[in-house]
């Protein structure tokens, strides 16, 4: 046993020593970190959201729309990104006798989920006709079938197949709407240069997070990225889905009509107009007023010939699309000008039952005749990990059916609700396994509605042979079962599947 002062002697220097490695560790962590503050600057802190949406079209908007306005997600952190400067959408404004050329047909399902999400209130009412009927039949058999609400005496059927109204109508309803629920991060007229992957760093771990890189230098990080830019989807390439289907060989004319006399107010008020012809269908869809938009199916050539005629000679070829025989058609078709003239004289000679036609188109708004090329295209999947598409950038359609647009309100209405249950749940939003529902959800729907309008289009597009007759006597017999028509019509409003 040691001396007791030895003891107390050896006790200080372990003490005094421990206290000078102590000093020495507390002296290196500060060198270390005034060393680092003085060699480089701080790292900025991650511009992180929840969902990033890349795309300012209907469907987009709407799912902004939905996510702000639902209070389950009301507090996640969003962000737009939209490539045009969007101030015009927001004070887009036209003359009551003007319309722009690009409309879509709402249907009751889509017009009732943009009202649930408080959109519908914002949309220029009088910029908004519903129609109660539509006529449609062959232009080569004359077989017809009618669409008509007001014939049906169910009570939960509603009165309105579907909703005419313009797209920028809608797109600036929506701004608004976003603007009065606020808290959302807009980047408009900002192009997105890139898209990769985030950084695993210290104190955040975004290794698996996609960064959308905008001009100028901005880097927004997505726990969810949302895919609602299109059918070149940049969205999709980054998550490496591809997209199958076909192209039509075949353009959409689209234009602004004026109609004769009190136009759509008149006798043959709220009713819709399509006649399929060999070439593609044509039809007559009523705007407010005495106007119409006009959506023609056609060829690349027949497209090029309409957009480069007088506009006498074009509304001649258009009254003739809904009145004269298919082989009439092609020759005015042949026809550099003159279209007036020769339509003139062939009405002489053929009989019309003006009951069951649009009425006669007698002007075409300046600067609103153009067309596109018409595609069919459906992705892989709509998911990824930390992805999600919606609207054209999962699928394209034929415009036959008027369903695009409530297509992609359909994913929207899928998509919000699925994020709901996964913050309702603690879910982890931008997981595969959390979008899985949404998947499951529309992907066969959505391929079932393609592949319907699809077969349409390519039935229709026969002009002779024994099909014709097969074709007729289906229209026919379909335009005679009430019950299955009724049904139809359900399925075409979305009355027949459960939306909220």
């Amino acid at each position: 046993m040691l001396p007791q002062s030895m003891d107390r002697l050896i006790r200080s220097r372990i003490a005094a020593a421990y206290v000078c490695r102590s000093c020495t560790r507390r002296s290196q962590r500060r060198l270390l970190r005034d060393y680092s503050s003085a060699s480089a600057a701080p790292r900025p802190v991650p511009d992180t959201y929840d969902v990033v949406c890349v795309g300012g079209g209907p469907a987009g908007l709407s799912l902004l729309t939905a996510l702000r306005a639902n209070p389950v997600t009301s507090h996640l952190r969003i962000a737009l990104v939209e490539a045009q400067d969007m101030s015009k959408t927001r004070s887009w404004k036209l003359p009551p006798n003007k319309f722009s050329n690009r409309c879509s047909s709402l249907t009751p399902s889509s017009a009732l989920f943009l009202d649930k999400i408080g959109a519908w209130d914002h949309l220029e009412r009088s910029r908004v006709q519903g129609y109660q009927e539509m006529q449609v039949w062959d232009g080569v058999s004359g077989a017809r079938i009618e669409f008509d609400w007001a014939a049906d005496s169910s009570p939960a059927a509603g009165t309105t197949i579907a909703y005419m109204t313009e797209n920028l109508n809608l797109t600036s309803g929506l701004l608004k709407r976003l603007a009065e629920l606020g808290q959302v991060s807009v980047f408009d007229d900002a192009k997105v240069e890139r898209i990769s992957y985030g950084e695993k760093t210290e104190a955040l771990d975004l290794g698996q997070w996609p960064v959308v890189h905008l001009t100028g230098g901005r880097q927004l990080y997505a726990r969810l990225l949302v895919g609602a830019d299109g059918a070149n989807s940049p969205v999709r390439s980054f998550a490496g889905i591809e997209a199958q289907g076909w192209d039509y060989g075949r353009h959409g004319l689209v234009a602004t009509l004026e109609m004769e006399g009190e136009g759509w107010g008149g006798d043959q008020a709220k009713i819709a107009y399509q006649r399929f012809l060999p070439t593609g269908p044509v039809a007559m869809l009523p705007l407010p007023g005495n106007y119409s938009t006009l959506v023609w199916s056609t060829t690349p050539e027949n497209a090029a010939l309409l957009k480069s005629l007088s506009a006498k000679d074009f509304l001649a070829t258009v009254n003739a699309a809904f009145r004269l025989s298919p082989t009439d058609l092609e020759f005015m078709h042949t026809q550099g000008s003159g279209q007036s003239d020769e339509y003139a004289w062939r009405m002489e000679h053929t009989p019309v039952d003006h009951e069951a036609i649009p009425q006669t188109a007698i002007g075409v708004q300046e600067g609103t005749i153009a067309s596109f090329p018409l595609k069919m295209r459906h992705a892989d999947t709509y998911i990824g990990e930390r992805v999600a598409l919606v609207g054209d950038a999962a699928h394209t359609i034929h415009p036959l059916a008027g369903q695009g647009l409530n297509q992609g309100q359909g994913d929207v209405q899928s998509l919000s609700k699925t994020i709901e249950y996964a913050v309702s749940h603690g879910q982890d939003i931008g997981a595969r396994m959390s979008l899985e529902p949404y998947l499951s959800e529309r992907y066969a729907a959505n391929h079932l509605l393609l592949g319907v309008c699809d077969k349409i289009h390519k039935l229709y597009s026969v002009g002779s042979g024994p099909l014709v007759p097969l074709r007729s006597l289906g229209l026919n017999a379909v335009n005679a079962m009430g019950p299955l028509k009724t049904f139809i019509m359900n399925q075409a409003a979305g009355n027949g599947i459960k939306v909220f």
